[in-house]
This record gives structure tokens, C-alpha cells and sequence, in this order.
């Protein structure tokens, strides 16, 4: 009886070992959780047979340290969540390991070439935040996109006297009180200016003259009105400026006054911005804390591509275990849970960072010598057994 009750400790501690030697050496891997041998007694017929090893267990729920990188699609989770991945079969991995890279499609996949999920983008850059898909930032080249939109926001002075000159003439500065110069593209992505000087005409009445690459725009002119607090009139109205330039479409902006005020303090622009660009090269990707990613041109522009999306289950720890650091759905873990990082109970996003492997070498080095110590003594017992069992023999 005691040579089986050995024999089964042998084999438990060595399991043990096993699990205390793959700690060690995933001590440096990302996202590795540190697994952990769980012990069970055995017992027949009310009588003791040894010990087995019921379960080798991951410490899922329990984070890594997170170390800085030089790498921009390095990521770690600082908070709950999971990363999601899908192989080349289709299924379904979750992780905490963040070595992520772009393959010769763009797609965002990780160190094992699963493809990271979440949330794309339609072709005018809004995120479909229906059902999860492949991530894929753009690469190459950009096309050009002609200004639509001008948006200014600016406080005209109330205080301001009308012109001396009540004929307006861009080149008679007695003849307005400011100008103002935005930068806009046409078709080609080539730059072009809209001029707008503002004269007063009155209490409350401004007109602002329109002009592109200094020729008239149409309408040449709009009227701004302020109330006795300096708030912008709701009836204001919103002007369609157009001009024909050579060998490109035509000019067509919205130019959006709403908070432009009237108050008593110095001509000052708070806002000046459109959404036109010329053509640009793809030069590097962001990734931000929300999980949103980001493609970075030449020309300056900054394109969403797609958000990623976090996981999170009911109970982590019984997560079925494919790897060292990947995790599929099982029947005590519950349906993963899905959601963008800072929403809910997930963590966010940090870029240029991994999270370190959560083993403590110090204890991971304890637990050897004891596993070591257990298995010397399963290991004599069978020698003296042995022993025994040849003096018995040699006496009869």
C-alpha cells in the first residue's frame, strides 16, 4: 500500500514541478498567468491511497505589472477586460497579451497572427458600432477631400465704431474693422483662401464680405446679428459660399457662425477650423486610451480607423485555457460581455506597453524547493518499501 501511495506522489509533485518550471520560464512572457498545481487526497473504500492532482490552475484574475515599451501597437489593459481574437479558424481566443502588429493587409493581429476585434469604420470615417469585426487601419495613401464645412466662432467688439468709409473695398482698410483668413482645399487638395472682413453697420449689425484667393466669392456678402446680450441671432443665416476655380470642382462651403458673439472686448477668434486636406501618406497609428485607432497622414490629418473592444466574463478564472495567455469561453465562465475600454467595468487602453507575466519568482523558487523536498521524500519511501520487501524475501 505504501509503494501506490508513493507512486502517486511521484507522479502529483512531479506534475507540480512542471507547472512551477513553466512559471519560471514564462516568468518574461506578456500577459502569462502563473499556473498552480491544486492537490486532492485519495480515498478508497475508506481507506487512504495517496494524492493526485485534481486541477493545474491559471491565476487569470490577478494583473501583471505594466512596463513601458518603444512600440506603438504594444498594449497593455490597466483595469478588467480582455483582449479579442479570432484565428484563421474562426475561433474565438480572449487575452491579456498585447503584442500587437499589422499584417500586408492592415489588419491589427497578434504575436500568434490572430486578428484583433472590434469595431470598424464606414468610408466617411463613423464607427459601426454594430457587430465586431476585423480591425484594419489603412494604409497607403489618402485622396484628397475639397473643404465643405468652415466652422468660425469669434467675438466682434461691440464697442466698435463703423467704418469711416461706408463703401466696402478689400483694399481700404478705413472701409471694414477686421479680416480674417481660413485655409481651405479644393477637389485636388490644393490650398486656397477665404478672406472675410467684418464691418460693422450698427448696433448689433455686422456685415462680413466673402472673398476666395481674393476674387468676389457668392454671395459676395453676409449679415450677422447680435441681441442687446452679444448672443448670435437664431435668424442669422448660414452662408453657401461658392467659386469656380480653374481645373478643379467648384467651391462649396457651409460656413457655421453658431457662438460667435458681440461683446465688448477686442476682435478675437476662439475657433477656425474646416474639413478639407490634401492628399497625404500614411505615416505611423495611435492608439488611445478609449481604444480608438488612430492612422496619422502627412498632411496632417488624424483618421479614426476602428476602436477595439474589450471582454469580460462572470467568472474569469474558469476560463477554459488555450495557452499560457490565451483563454476561450467555457461553461462556468459565463458569455463574454462586450464592451469599448473605459465603459463599464473595463479598463482602459494604454499604448507603447505590455503587461508583465504576474509569476513572483521568489515564491515560484520556494515552491521548487518544497516541491523538490516532497518528491526526495514520495522517492525514499519507496527505496526503504523496496528495501523492506527484499529483507522480507531473504528471510523466508
Amino acid at each position: 500500500m505504501s509503494f501506490s501511495i508513493a507512486t502517486s506522489g511521484l507522479d502529483a509533485f512531479s506534475k507540480q514541478l512542471g507547472a512551477i518550471s513553466n512559471n519560471i520560464a514564462n516568468s518574461n512572457t506578456a500577459g502569462y498567468k502563473s499556473m498552480r498545481a491544486e492537490f486532492a487526497s485519495l480515498y478508497g473504500g475508506g481507506q487512504p491511497q495517496g494524492v493526485n492532482v485534481s486541477d493545474i490552475s491559471q491565476s487569470v484574475g490577478q494583473s501583471g505589472t505594466v512596463t513601458n515599451t518603444s512600440r506603438a501597437l504594444d498594449l497593455a489593459i490597466t483595469g478588467k477586460g480582455f483582449f479579442v481574437s479570432k484565428d484563421e479558424n474562426g475561433a474565438t481566443t480572449y487575452s491579456r497579451a498585447g503584442y500587437m502588429a499589422l499584417d500586408a493587409e492592415g489588419k491589427l493581429v497578434n504575436n500568434l497572427g490572430a486578428r484583433l476585434q472590434g469595431y470598424s469604420t464606414d468610408d466617411s470615417g463613423a464607427l459601426q458600432t454594430g457587430a465586431l469585426g476585423d480591425l484594419q487601419v489603412k494604409v497607403g495613401a489618402i485622396p484628397a477631400q475639397a473643404t465643405d464645412k468652415l466652422g468660425f466662432v469669434a467675438n466682434l467688439d461691440a464697442g466698435a465704431i463703423p467704418p469711416v468709409e461706408s463703401r466696402f473695398s478689400r483694399d481700404d482698410p478705413q472701409s471694414y474693422n477686421n479680416v480674417f483668413s481660413s485655409r481651405v482645399y479644393d477637389s485636388l487638395g490644393q490650398p486656397h483662401s477665404v478672406e472675410q472682413y467684418f464691418a460693422k453697420t450698427g448696433e448689433g449689425s455686422w456685415d462680413v464680405h466673402f472673398f476666395v484667393d481674393g476674387a468676389t466669392a457668392s454671395p459676395a456678402k453676409t449679415q450677422l446679428r447680435f441681441d442687446n446680450s452679444g448672443n448670435l441671432l437664431p435668424s442669422t443665416t448660414t452662408p453657401q459660399l461658392t467659386s469656380r476655380l480653374n481645373g478643379v470642382d467648384p467651391l462649396a462651403i457651409t460656413v457655421d457662425y453658431s457662438g460667435t458673439s458681440q461683446y465688448s472686448s477686442s476682435f478675437n477668434v476662439m475657433n477656425n477650423t474646416s474639413n478639407g486636406y490634401a492628399a497625404g501618406e500614411m505615416v505611423s497609428e495611435q492608439i488611445d486610451d478609449d481604444g480608438k485607432i488612430y492612422a496619422t497622414y502627412t498632411n496632417g490629418e488624424r483618421l479614426l480607423q476602428g476602436q477595439l473592444v474589450l471582454a469580460n466574463f462572470r467568472n474569469p478564472q474558469a476560463l477554459k485555457s488555450e495557452d499560457g495567455t490565451a483563454w476561450s469561453e467555457a461553461n462556468g465562465s459565463g458569455q463574454p460581455l462586450y464592451g469599448t475600454p473605459k465603459s463599464g467595468m473595463n479598463g482602459s487602453i494604454k499604448a507603447f506597453a505590455l503587461e508583465s507575466s504576474n509569476v513572483d519568482l521568489t515564491s515560484e523558487l520556494v515552491g521548487l524547493m518544497g516541491a523538490q523536498r516532497s518528491y526526495q521524500a514520495n522517492t525514499k519511501v519507496i527505496s526503504t518499501n523496496d528495501a523492506m520487501m527484499n529483507a522480507l524475501f531473504q528471510a523466508l
